[in-house]
Parts: C-alpha cells; structure tokens; sequence
C-alpha cells in the first residue's frame, strides 16, 4: 500500500458533513502519525508523505471536489508511479448503517461520484476501499442533500465510532495484510 485517500469536499462548510467522512478518518490517522497534510498544487490536494519503518506512503485529500477526486488522485499515483492496487480510498458509504466499516477490493461503485471520477481517471475499478457507513434517507432524490449535511448526534456519534473502529486496522493495512484487516473490522 502506498496510497491512503480520504474522501471530501474542501471547505468549512463541509468539514462536518457526512460525505466527508474520508477526511475525517485520514485527518485522524494524520494526528495519531503526527503529521500534517499540505497543500501541494501539482496533486490538487493536501498531502503527507508517510516514511515510516515497515511503510513508506502517501496520505492524500483531494481539494477538487468530490466528482473530481480522480483529477488528484491520478497526478500523484503518475508523479510516484503508484499502481491502482497499491490505493486505500476511504469514502463515505450510503449502503452501510451509520456505525458500520468494510473493506473491500474493486466491485461497483454505488453511485458514488468520487469512486466514479476515481475509476475513470485510474481505467480501473480495481483498488481498495474502506467504507464508512453513513445510512441512506431513504428516498434516492433526498441523497444529494443527505450527504451534504451534518449527521444529527445520534448518527455523527456512530459514525465516530466506525472511523475509530477501523482505524485500528491501520497496522495491518500498512502491512498490507488486508485479510487479516477484513476479518478483524468485519467480526463482532
């Protein structure tokens, strides 16, 4: 793994949204590795270059927007020849109750605009995902609105809590042991 994106829309107004929920999570990681994303014009993004002892990788926000995160991610992974296999993306998930986490590898894409943008700019659907649950309104015209909002209490305090859950797989998926970080994030 040399590549960990977290998912977002820059801007204060969406900093507590649902759909930002991949900053959320990498800022955390960010703060338990001691480090600070910067700005880095040519990637389009904040980024932090990770060179610790089993792992040397990048930590990556994408500051284009959600439907334009592939633009971002595509300039990094081509400057460091980052391979799609080789990328974590931490997104916001719509299908998964508020409190849930999974990690997968590839499959569809769920409508998911960043995923989408992701996929095209990569030519492949082929990369590691870990979704963070953040439920669904219930009425697919309400989504738009949904995921650009904050969670009420209830919500916002299981999502933390499926963020600090899986970030204790972290270890394993610096190692690049994702089984093993599957079957410990997906057991009960």
């Amino acid at each position: 793994m040399k590549l960990i994106v977290g998912l977002g829309n820059p801007g204060k107004e969406y900093a507590h949204t649902r759909h930002n929920a991949g900053f959320i999570w990498v800022n955390c990681l960010a703060d338990t590795l001691k480090v600070t994303l910067n700005l880095e014009a040519r990637f389009h993004g904040l980024c932090a270059r990770i060179n610790a002892e089993a792992a040397d990788f990048w930590l990556l926000e994408p500051q284009t927007y959600m439907n334009r995160s592939g633009q971002s991610v595509a300039a990094l992974c081509r400057f460091y020849k980052i391979q799609p296999d080789e990328i974590v993306v931490v997104h916001d998930e719509l299908d998964l109750l508020p409190g849930s986490a999974k990690l997968k590898w590839g499959g569809g894409l769920g409508g998911h605009n960043g995923l989408k943008d992701i996929a095209a700019q990569l030519g492949t659907r082929d990369f590691w995902r870990l979704r963070i649950g953040i439920g669904h309104p219930g009425d697919r015209n309400a989504v738009v609105r949904y995921v650009l909002r904050p969670p009420g209490k209830e919500d916002a305090l299981l999502i933390n809590q499926a963020i600090e859950r899986s970030l204790q797989i972290w270890p394993m998926i610096a190692q690049d042991d994702f089984q093993s970080a599957m079957l410990k994030l997906h057991t009960k």
